[in-house]
């Protein structure tokens, strides 16, 4: 990881660096933060002579070595010095709250116009909405383009950014291109390491962030950050990582809830841990304990499904859905364990 003195390198100076590094059989990538970009080396930077080279250059501060597997999303790297801002939230500092329904009908968009408001109301920062869905049943709703337009109509109408999921190559264009601020990898996807190459590529030089859920098989800290780096590594740093619970399910509730591996993730890594209640127990009545145990746990935020009428929602809304009012009562709930768990932190 190269830091220079100034905040960023002048396009003559970054020209100087990559060419030591190609002579190394490496190659650099910016990381831009919010006052600093700084160098990632990428390739095998053992090299004493390159590194001395390197440093001996009179605008380069120092080079960090981090000896990890990712030495990106390692919380010893610089990135971790930087704020994901989403919703007027900066992540960390305050409860980040996702909220919308499963599945977006787009042959009744107004459940969805009405969902939007009412999860606004409850004090949701974001509106998630599923366009495109990963189902087991080939013969299930998969989903409708048609919906994409009606997620950022509800999103230009609240104003609040908007989250869907990408399962697909052409889908992180179309839903880059609709305007949609966080692209969803879900647990099906977490593991297709080609696609994430693929969405750290486009999302590379924007503003856009991703929502990283955690595969039902991947292992709880190791795997799953290093299925970030793959997207960090194209230079945008605005990742969050979602547990949502995971294989062998536990008896009454969809899936094994794991909420509790938050803190074993912030010890190896600087990213957000949003954490998914709904998908963890797959009944809307453990919802709200779910949502407030993970923010115990440390959690920076919450991703609840949440339908206006639950009972008319396709896809898992009928199921794992909560209503805007019980939403609200989380939300205010999950503020104050946060605020006391921060007060009890730093002190």
């Amino acid at each position: 990881m190269i830091l220079p003195k100034s905040s960023r390198l002048t396009p003559a100076q970054l020209e100087e660096v990559t060419a030591i590094l190609q002579a190394f059989g490496c190659r650099v990538q910016p990381i831009v933060g919010e006052v600093r970009t700084i160098y990632a080396i990428v390739g095998d930077e053992r090299d004493e002579l390159m590194i001395n080279r390197i440093e001996g250059l009179d605008y380069i501060e120092r080079i960090d070595r981090i000896q990890s597997p990712f030495k990106l999303m390692d919380r010893r790297s610089d990135l971790a010095t930087g704020h994901l801002r989403i919703g007027g939230v900066t992540l960390g500092e305050d409860l980040f709250v996702i909220a919308g329904q499963c599945t977006i009908d787009p042959k009744h968009p107004e459940y969805f116009l009405e969902t939007a408001q009412g999860v606004k109301a409850a004090g949701a920062h974001a509106l998630r909405g599923g366009v495109w869905k990963p189902r087991t049943n080939p013969y299930s709703f998969q989903g409708d383009s048609r919906s994409l337009a009606v997620l950022v109509e509800a999103g230009r109408a609240t104003g609040l950014p908007v989250v869907t999921e990408v399962m697909e190559p052409e889908h992180i264009s179309i839903a880059l291109d609709a305007g949609v601020d966080v692209l969803q990898i879900g647990a099906r996807n977490a593991l297709n390491y080609s696609l994430l190459r693929q969405v750290g590529r486009a999302i590379a030089g924007r503003p856009t962030a991703v929502l990283l859920k955690r595969s039902l098989h991947m292992g709880p800290v190791a795997e799953f950050i290093a299925a970030a780096e793959y997207i960090v590594n194209f230079g945008n740093p605005n990742v969050m990582l979602c547990p949502r619970g995971t294989a062998p399910t536990l008896d009454g509730y969809r899936n094994y809830p794991d909420e509790s591996i938050t803190p074993l993730i912030k010890e190896r890594t600087w990213a957000a841990v949003v954490v998914d209640p709904s998908h963890s127990v797959g009944k809307a009545a453990y919802v709200p304990a779910c949502a407030l145990a993970a923010v115990a746990y440390g959690a920076d935020g919450l991703c609840i499904e949440t339908h206006v009428s639950p009972s008319h929602g396709i896809g898992d809304d009928p199921k794992q859905s909560i209503t805007p009012t019980v939403l609200a009562d989380v939300i205010r709930q999950a503020r104050i364990i946060h605020d006391l768990r921060r007060t009890t932190v730093n002190s």
